[in-house]
């Protein structure tokens, strides 16, 4: 009975599938996707480690920084030489590219000439290996009847691990693929290159970049397509890059943009990351290599590895009987007698196992069918592997991108090259088909690179140029929004001089310098409860205020002030105010009360005292009509009666600027300044009386000790300019913004420093960059070109420190404007540099109030505080730092304190209202 089983256990295995006996030889080679996804797991950490310059010395994958900041978009232009300088062949090219939409449009020709490199140099002196390429680049201008007068820019492409510090210098790693050239590791490549060509002498060329082949096939593939940012190459060697964040980018400075990154994944599992899934076979081939220890993950799926993976799998299985009944010729055991091509020929679909057999017969063996079929799955399974490991690292790339730019889906182009990948019949569908199961979420689309790597290095150059180029013309274009510390001394130098003409009326002044008739801060002992009203932008602000023992608080209702009752008339506008002070007096139940009243009405008026002031013009977007040379107290005087349902004290009129001074001064009894920068801009402050002669011209008489008294003085600075003073300053785009407001000619210091027009100014720069193109792809949308859609919120969200530059890709995005990150690094400069000139100008004229106070006190050093409200001031990232900064360096005798307004200027109305009542009583 036994022999009957052993006889049948026989016979099944004698019929088994060749295929199942390889499988099961092979099982640690036949990866699951947790396999998979766990491999991929551990790349993304070995890239982290590469990354971070604490851990960038013991990290086994270098991620090597390139200094390629940019991919092709297509308006590259020039002519180029290029080196290639990798595998087998050493080539010399002329690439010509011109600008265009890609080579489609015939952006790109070439001209190119193999030279073979001697055996002797593959592992000679570095010298002479040199010497051989500058003379084939010699030989190369001379067949090509090309000058060698003129000045050639020529592109190197250097397959091999440098440490790059520039894009044009680069430091040898280590020699990989069958190079053992003596005396350049560690060497500046470029530098040699360079000596080569001087020492062969009779040519002009500069060399401008030196770039790996992955990064030349991601530029070669991203000419045809933007979304281009990986390059992967799987040939004799095998090697991936990526546009990777330079805020990532420990081993570079600066932290805008992207720069592509040379993973040299090669040596992925050098240092045992990969241990448990090296089998017998790699470490043979490990142990038999010319850098043992070296290149692991190369060793496992690169071409020059793969064949020799395969003869050692299949001269084992012959050992021990499973293949070619146990007989192993001495070609088996000679180490390359399998190529990497013919595995390629053996899993060839219709012609395969024919292949296969010929192999082996070219190996002295003599298969059966089944062995045919056996060697032809081995060949399956060690190339299956290999794209397996491949998709596993590429996804942890592509994963890296989708999470570093906080995407739900990812769309990207993964520009490919080498010989395994071209020629494989099997490996390109492999790859593809794993990675997009490993990344459901992410659309991939894969492009061959159609011209190798040498004319990617040509685009480096192109790419390179065009940057250098635009850089250029940005910086012209913001030069003039860049101010030295001369001119803003002059801005300041001119906020004083109208400061003190503003102060009499005896000459013109751009400053108005309109009296308040508020000639105290407040002290603590105000008490009782109050009204606010607070009119200064597109909301009406309904305050009720309760002052007691030095302490405050407040209830408030925000209503909207729709854009036709804004320009219609002004009849329209204040019983619009009449109904929501109605409205608020409902809601807090104290409709009968007769509450005295603080107005505050952020636009200029001519006061003649504390209640009455007639306006002076409209400014931040108001036009209501017969409102100017009114009062505007008595205006809402007469809408509170024509409602005649509540009546209201009012008993002061305030500029929102001097409420939030006063409001400051609450709580700081040194705040006697204060400083609105949001929708409009301006300042008051405390002046002494006997400087305002305007109010004896006015009122024919001075009120109060005129040695003594002091007076609030709302500057109206906003006017600063509009007698020309400032048009040294003044840009053709703050020009622009000027002709299309609704005031042109006037506030013309607010036009430079408001939130009411950065944001128009920052519209109008970039649509003249457009229109140049130099960002945008110089495509100019209808969203560009419509005034106001470049609201002034964008520059504190795109200036935000904490913002990466996707989000303000997004947020251009939403107004229709599709950018690279090269251009949203721009828009993010023009952003800065409007927001910064308008800070440095605010802080040029705070040196001059506090210089003036400072003298008025003849006082050698001088302790102020400012109260501050506004948007631009509280909202922007750099904006309050750099109104500090300015007003410190262009006052150094004065110590100012900023203080933020937390209620705004409605409790300093309330707190007006209540001096004002303490002084009636």
């Amino acid at each position: 009975m036994l022999a009957v089983h052993l006889a049948f256990f026989y016979f099944t295995k004698l019929q088994e599938d060749p295929t199942k006996k390889v499988d099961r030889f092979l099982y640690a080679m036949r990866y699951r996707d947790e396999q998979l996804n766990d491999i991929s797991a551990r790349f993304q950490a070995e890239m982290k480690k590469g990354l971070s310059s604490d851990s960038n010395a013991a990290a086994s994958v270098k991620m090597l920084p390139t200094h390629v900041c940019s991919t092709p978009d297509g308006t590259e232009t020039g002519q180029f030489l290029a080196l290639d300088l990798g595998g087998s062949k050493f080539k010399v090219l002329q690439v010509k590219v011109r600008q265009g939409k890609g080579i489609r449009t015939g952006g790109v020709d070439m001209e190119e000439k193999i030279y073979p490199i001697p055996k002797e140099l593959l592992s000679g002196r570095g010298s002479e290996l040199f010497d051989h390429l500058s003379e084939s680049l010699k030989d190369f201008l001379h067949k090509k009847n090309i000058s060698v007068v003129k000045k050639h820019p020529l592109a190197f492409t250097f397959s091999f691990p440098c440490e790059q510090s520039s894009l044009d210098q680069g430091l040898l790693i280590n020699w990989s693929k069958h190079y053992r050239v003596r005396g350049l590791q560690g060497k500046d490549v470029v530098k040699t290159l360079r000596e080569a060509i001087d020492k062969t002498g009779g040519m002009d060329v500069e060399v401008l970049a030196m770039v790996n082949d992955t990064v030349a096939t991601m530029m070669t593939c991203g000419f045809d397509d933007r979304y281009c940012e990986v390059g992967l190459i799987i040939g004799t060697g095998t090697n991936a890059c990526y546009m990777e964040e330079l805020r990532h980018v420990d081993m570079v400075e600066g932290d805008e943009g992207r720069m592509c990154v040379n993973t040299e994944w090669g040596a992925f599992g050098d240092d045992g990351a990969l241990n448990d899934y090296i089998t017998d076979f790699d470490r043979e081939v490990d142990a038999a290599s010319n850098n043992p220890g070296k290149q692991i993950f190369e060793k496992m799926v690169s071409g020059m590895y793969l064949g020799e993976l395969v003869r050692l799998v299949v001269l084992k299985m012959a050992k021990r009987g499973l293949l070619f009944d146990g007989y192993v010729s001495d070609a088996l055991k000679t180490k390359g007698k399998i190529t990497t091509a013919q595995v390629a020929s053996m899993e060839q679909y219709k012609y395969g196992l024919k292949n296969t057999r010929n192999v082996l017969m070219e190996l002295d063996l003599t298969p059966s069918f089944d062995d045919c079929v056996a060697v032809q799955h081995v060949s399956t399974i060690v190339s299956f592997r290999s794209s397996n490991l491949v998709a596993a690292t590429l996804a942890a790339i592509l994963s890296r991108i989708k999470q570093t730019r906080n995407l739900r889906k990812l769309r990207i182009t993964v520009g490919v090259d080498g010989t395994v990948y071209k020629t494989h019949p099997q490996y390109a569908k492999r790859l593809h088909k794993v990675v997009r199961r490993l990344l459901p979420e992410c659309h991939v689309r894969f492009v061959l690179s159609d011209s190798g790597s040498s004319k990617g290095a040509a685009l480096v150059t192109a790419v390179a140029q065009r940057l250098t180029s635009r850089r250029h013309q940005v910086d012209e274009t913001l030069s003039p929004f860049r101010l030295s510390k001369d001119q803003l001394l002059l801005v300041k130098t001119r906020t004083m001089r109208g400061l003190e003409e503003g102060l009499t009326s005896k000459v013109y002044s751009s400053m108005k310098m309109l009296p308040s008739f508020v000639y105290h801060t407040p002290d603590g002992t105000e008490h009782g409860k109050y009204l606010a009203l607070d009119l200064g932008g597109t909301n009406f602000r309904a305050l009720l205020v309760y002052f007691k023992n030095g302490n405050s608080r407040s209830y408030h209702k925000i209503y909207t002030i729709p854009l036709e009752i804004m320009q219609g008339t002004g009849e329209e506008l204040f019983d619009h105010l009449a109904q929501c002070i109605g409205d608020f007096l409902d809601y807090m139940g104290v409709k009968n009360a007769h509450l005295p009243t603080g107005f505050t009405f952020s636009f200029p008026c001519e006061q003649t005292a504390i209640d009455m002031g007639k306006l002076v013009s409209w400014t931040k977007g108001f036009k209501a009509t017969d409102c100017e040379g009114h009062d505007v107290v008595n205006m809402l005087r007469e809408a509170i009666k024509r409602r005649n349902d509540f009546d209201l004290d009012i008993v002061a009129l305030v500029n929102d600027t001097v409420g939030t001074m006063m409001s400051c001064a609450y709580e700081d009894p040194q705040c006697e300044i204060g400083l609105i920068v949001g929708t409009g801009s301006n300042v008051c402050y405390m002046e002494e009386l006997k400087n305002v002669e305007k109010i004896k011209l006015q009122t024919g008489k001075m009120e109060g000790d005129a040695e003594n008294s002091r007076m609030c003085i709302n500057t109206e600075w906003g006017g600063l300019g509009d007698d020309g003073s400032l048009n040294d300053i003044i840009t053709s785009y703050d020009t622009e913004v000027n002709h299309d407001s609704i005031n042109p000619g006037k506030q013309r210091f607010e036009k430079l420093t408001s939130g009411m027009y950065l944001g128009e100014v920052v519209r109008q720069v970039l649509l003249d960059l457009t229109r140049r193109g130099l960002i945008f792809r110089g495509h100019v949308t209808e969203a560009l070109k419509r005034p106001g859609i470049f609201q002034t919120k964008y520059l504190s969200q795109i200036e935000s420190d904490r913002l990466a530059l996707l989000t303000v890709r997004t947020i251009l995005q939403e107004l229709g404007l599709d950018s690279t990150c090269d251009d949203s690094i721009i828009v993010k400069e023009v952003c800065g540099a409007v927001s910064r000139r308008a800070a440095q100008l605010c802080g040029a004229g705070m040196a001059a109030v506090v210089d003036k106070i400072r003298e008025n006190r003849g006082l050698d050093h001088l302790n102020i505080s400012v109260g501050v409200d506004g948007a631009l001031y509280k909202l922007h990232p750099h904006f309050s730092r750099v109104i500090q900064e300015t007003s410190r360096v262009l006052a150094p005798r004065c110590n100012v304190t900023f203080l933020p307004s937390d209620e705004g200027s409605g409790k300093g109305a309330a707190l007006v209202a209540a001096l004002a009542k303490q002084k009636h009583d």
